[in-house]
C-alpha cells in the first residue's frame, strides 16, 4: 500500500498532528508512524507530545452512522506551531486538549453513577494536569531520577489533590519509575497508599490512565473517592447498563477521564478494544495483582487475560501492579505472567506501626468475643467468620447484646448485600460481621478494629483482612479467637477444593497441597510461641526484632507453659484405654471427675483415672488441643470423634517433643483501639456524618479520622489554615472549609466561656 508522506494531518476528530517520520518495531519487525500533536498534551510515553502507533492504524478507514472516512486526513507540509485545541471544522465536534478541562454538556449523570443514588459533581479542578512533565522516555530497565523541578510538580499535585505535604515510605520511589516509563511492581501493606502511586502518575502525565481491578465495590470507592478530590474518574464494569458503559466509553474516548477502573472480564470485549484504540492510554495499573497467581490466595482466571489486552493495544504503555500480600513466588508469578519487562520492584515493610496483634486461645468463642467488644464500644470494625452459619449466629447474638451490627455473606441476595455494605460504610451500622467473601477492596478507612472469630485459611488471608483496620494510620487491633476447631473447619474446605472447577486430579491435588502448607503456616501463628508481628513479618521475608513490645505475646497475655509432663500422663491413659475416647470423657477421666458415664463403663479402674486431678477440665482440653496441634494425638473424625496416638506419640514418650499450653492472664491495661474521643472530635464527626448524609457517599471520605484529629491539634481559624490540615486539598477545602471551620469556631467560642 502507499506510505503516508511527512506532513500535517488532522484526526477524525479534529486534532491536528505531525507526521515526523517511519520505523520498524524491532520486536515485530511491524511499521509504526511516529507522529506529535499539535496541542498542549503534556508528557506522552514516547516523548513530549509524540506517539507511536502502528501504521495500519493511521491509514484505517472507519465507518460511523453511515459515513465512511479516514482516521487521519492529510491536510498539508508545514506544521503550524502547537495550540491548545483544535476544533474539527467538518462535524464540530472537539478534540480534547490533554491540557484543557474537559466538561460534560449540561452535567448529565455519568455513566458511573446511579442518578439517583448520587449526582454527578461539579466539574473536577484536577481533570488533566497542566504541566509537562520533565521526565524524559527511558528504556525499560534503566533507572531515572527526576529533575528538581518535576518533583516539584509532584508534590504540588499530592498537596493540591490529595492534601499531603510528604510522601508515605516508597510512593515516590515507585512514582518517579512510572512515570520515568518503566514497568513497576509495588508490594505494599494494606494502608500504605497504593492507589496514590498509580493515581499521581495518572495525573501527571497526559492521557488517560487505566485501572484493573477485581472487584465493583473497590472501583466505586475509588472512583467516588477521586471525585470528591476533584478528579476525574470512571468505572466500567458489570454495574453499569449497556447505555451507561456506551456512554463512559464515549466519553472516555474524547478524553474526559484522567483514570479509568475496568474489570478484567471486560479487557477482551471487542466495545473495550475499540474505545481503547481510539484512546492516549499512559499507563494500565493492575490492582490486587496477586489475583493472577495460582500461588496467590484469591486466584482469578481473568486476570490471565492482561497480557492478551495490552498486546492488543495500538502501543504498549507503562505497565505497574500492586498488592498488598504477595511472597516471592506469587512476586515472580505477577512478573511473568502479566509480562512486566525487567520491572522496578518495590517491596516495602510489611509492617503496620499502629496495629496491635491480639490473640485469644479458647474454646468459649463468645464469652471472648463479649470481652473484645467491651473494649471497642462505639467503633467501627469488622469480624469475619468462617461459614455463613456462623455469620448468621454471630451476628444475631451481637444484636442481641445491642450493638449496632449488619452481616454480609454470600447466601444473601445482592440486594441485601449491597445495602448491608452501604450501612456499614455509611456508618449507619458501623460493626460488620461477615464471611471472607465480604472486604476486599473495601476502602474504609475508620475502622478501628478487625476480629476474626475463626482462624483464616492462610497468613495471606489473616493479613489482608486484619490490615483492614486502620488505614488511617490511627491505632487500631486485629484480633484472632483461636480454638482447634478452627483446623476441622479449614481442613474440610481443603479437602474439597476443586470440586466446582473442570481441573484434572493432577492440578487439584497441586492446589491442595499448597493450602495445606498455608494452612500450617496459620496453624503456627495461632500457637501464640512468639511475637505475633515477627512471625507475620517473617513470612513474607523480611527480618523482626523478636519482641515488637505491640502484641498480645510481647506483653505478657499470652504465655506459654511447659506441660510435658502433664502430655506424658494424659498419652499413658489413651495408650490404657481399649478404644478410643472422645476428647471431653479423656479429660474427664484425667481429672477423675465422677460422672455416669465413667461410673457405667468402669473408668475407676484405670491406672491414669484421677492422674491430673489438680488440673481443671479447661486447661486439661488445652492440654489435648495441644497435644492434637503437635501431633502427639490424632482426631478422627465421623460421628462421635474420637482422639488417639498422632504420629509423633512416641516422639513425647520419649522425650523428644515438649508440649506446651498457652494461658492468658487477664489484661488489666487494657489498650484502647484508638486515641480517646474528646468533645470537639465527636462535634467533627457528627458535622462530617451529617456532610456525608446530604452528599450521598460515605464519612470518611469527606475526611478521614486522621484529618479531623490534626483540625482538632492545629485548630484552624482561616481557609488558607485550613488547607495546612494533612488530607485536605485544595477541592476539599472550597467545598467543606466553611462548615468544619464554623464548627471548630464554635467549639473555641464555648471553651473560652466556661
Amino acid at each position: 500500500m502507499d506510505l503516508p508522506k511527512k506532513g500535517r494531518y488532522r484526526h477524525f476528530k479534529g486534532g491536528e498532528y505531525e507526521l515526523l517520520y517511519l520505523a520498524r518495531h524491532s520486536e515485530t519487525d511491524e511499521t509504526m508512524v511516529v507522529y506529535r500533536a499539535l496541542y498542549d498534551c503534556g508528557e506522552t510515553p514516547n516523548g513530549e507530545r509524540v506517539w507511536v502507533r502502528p501504521l495500519n492504524m493511521w491509514t484505517e478507514t472507519l465507518t460511523r452512522d453511515g459515513k465512511t472516512f479516514q482516521r487521519f486526513t492529510y491536510i498539508g507540509d508545514a506544521a503550524p506551531e502547537p495550540i491548545s485545541e483544535q476544533t474539527s471544522e467538518a462535524d464540530d465536534t472537539t478534540e480534547p486538549a490533554f491540557g484543557a478541562e474537559y466538561t460534560p454538556e449540561a452535567y448529565e449523570p455519568d455513566a458511573f453513577f446511579d442518578e439517583n443514588e448520587c449526582p454527578p459533581p461539579e466539574p473536577a479542578e484536577f481533570g488533566f494536569c497542566d504541566e509537562i512533565s520533565d521526565a524524559k522516555p527511558v528504556s525499560v530497565g534503566e533507572t531515572t531520577e527526576l529533575s528538581e523541578n518535576a518533583r516539584e510538580k509532584l508534590s504540588g499535585l499530592l498537596r493540591a489533590v490529595y492534601g499531603y505535604d510528604s510522601f508515605r515510605p516508597g510512593q515516590l520511589e515507585i512514582v518517579e519509575s512510572i512515570i520515568s516509563g518503566r514497568d513497576s511492581l509495588g508490594v505494599m501493606p494494606t494502608g500504605a497508599g497504593k492507589s496514590l502511586c498509580y493515581q499521581l502518575p495518572a495525573l501527571y502525565l497526559g492521557g488517560t490512565a487505566l485501572v484493573i481491578s477485581p472487584l465493583i465495590s473497590l472501583m466505586k470507592d475509588q472512583v467516588a473517592a477521586l471525585r470528591q478530590a476533584g478528579v476525574a474518574a470512571a468505572y466500567i464494569n458489570s454495574s453499569l447498563s449497556e447505555e451507561q458503559q456506551a456512554l463512559a466509553l464515549e466519553r472516555a474516548a474524547y478524553g474526559a477521564y484522567r483514570l479509568i477502573y475496568v474489570a478484567p472480564e471486560r479487557l477482551l470485549t471487542s466495545r473495550f478494544l475499540r474505545a481503547c484504540s481510539e484512546m492516549e492510554i499512559s499507563l494500565v495499573a493492575i490492582d490486587e495483582a496477586h489475583c493472577i497467581s495460582q500461588w496467590g490466595q484469591d486466584f482469578r482466571p481473568s486476570y490471565l487475560d492482561i497480557p492478551r489486552f495490552i498486546s492488543a493495544l495500538p502501543a504498549r504503555p507503562r505497565l505497574c501492579a500492586f498488592t498488598a500480600t504477595a511472597t516471592e513466588k506469587v512476586r515472580r508469578d505477577i512478573i511473568r505472567l502479566i509480562g512486566l519487562k525487567r520491572p522496578y520492584q518495590l517491596v516495602t515493610g510489611f509492617d503496620r506501626p499502629n496495629l496491635y496483634f491480639r490473640l485469644v486461645r479458647t474454646r468459649d468463642k463468645k464469652a471472648a468475643l463479649t470481652g473484645l467488644m467491651r473494649a471497642y464500644s462505639e467503633m467501627s470494625g469488622i469480624i469475619y467468620c468462617a461459614t455463613r452459619k456462623l455469620t448468621e449466629e454471630v451476628a444475631e447474638y451481637l444484636e442481641g447484646q445491642g450493638y449496632p451490627v449488619t452481616r454480609y455473606h454470600a447466601g444473601l441476595s445482592e440486594e441485601e448485600r449491597r445495602a448491608n455494605q452501604e450501612l456499614f460504610t455509611m456508618d449507619e451500622k458501623p460493626v460488620m460481621v461477615a464471611t471472607n467473601a465480604f472486604g476486599m477492596g473495601i476502602d474504609k478507612s475508620n475502622v478501628r478494629f478487625v476480629i476474626h472469630y475463626n482462624m483464616p485459611k492462610d497468613i495471606e488471608s489473616y493479613y489482608q483482612e486484619a490490615g483492614r483496620a486502620g488505614r488511617d494510620g490511627l491505632r487500631a487491633e486485629c484480633a484472632l479467637i483461636y480454638s482447634p476447631a478452627d483446623l476441622v473447619t479449614q481442613s474440610f474446605f481443603i479437602d474439597h477444593l476443586g470440586e466446582e472447577a473442570e481441573l484434572d486430579p493432577q492440578s487439584v491435588e497441586k492446589l491442595k497441597s499448597a493450602a495445606r502448607a498455608r494452612l500450617d503456616a496459620m496453624k503456627g501463628y495461632a500457637s501464640g510461641k512468639s511475637c505475633l508481628r515477627a512471625y507475620l513479618l517473617n513470612y513474607f521475608g523480611e527480618s523482626a526484632p523478636e519482641n515488637c513490645h505491640n502484641c498480645a505475646v510481647c506483653d505478657g497475655l499470652l504465655t506459654r507453659v511447659n506441660a510435658t509432663k502433664a502430655a506424658m500422663e494424659a498419652m499413658k491413659l489413651i495408650r490404657e484405654l481399649k478404644y478410643s475416647l472422645g476428647a471431653g470423657v479423656t479429660a474427664d477421666i484425667l481429672r477423675g471427675a465422677d460422672t455416669e458415664t465413667i461410673r457405667k463403663r468402669g473408668f475407676k479402674r484405670l491406672n491414669g483415672y484421677g492422674a491430673l486431678a489438680s488440673i481443671n477440665k479447661t486447661t486439661l482440653s488445652e492440654l489435648l488441643d495441644a497435644m492434637l496441634e503437635a501431633g502427639a494425638l490424632s482426631k478422627r473424625d465421623g460421628e462421635y470423634p474420637v482422639i488417639t496416638p498422632g504420629p509423633n506419640a512416641s516422639k513425647l514418650e520419649n522425650g523428644e517433643l515438649e508440649i506446651y499450653v498457652a494461658q492468658q492472664p487477664e489484661d488489666k491495661k487494657r489498650k484502647r483501639a484508638a486515641a480517646k474521643d474528646d468533645s470537639l472530635m465527636g462535634r467533627l464527626k457528627a458535622l462530617r456524618h451529617e456532610l456525608a448524609r446530604q452528599n450521598g457517599i460515605p464519612p470518611y471520605m469527606i475526611f478521614t479520622d486522621a484529618a479531623l484529629a490534626s483540625m482538632c491539634e492545629k485548630l484552624p481559624r482561616t481557609k488558607s489554615e485550613f488547607l495546612g490540615v494533612s488530607g485536605v486539598g485544595q477541592h476539599k477545602c472550597a467545598l467543606y472549609a466553611d462548615a468544619f471551620l464554623a464548627c471548630i469556631s464554635e467549639y473555641e467560642n464555648g471553651q473560652k466561656g466556661m
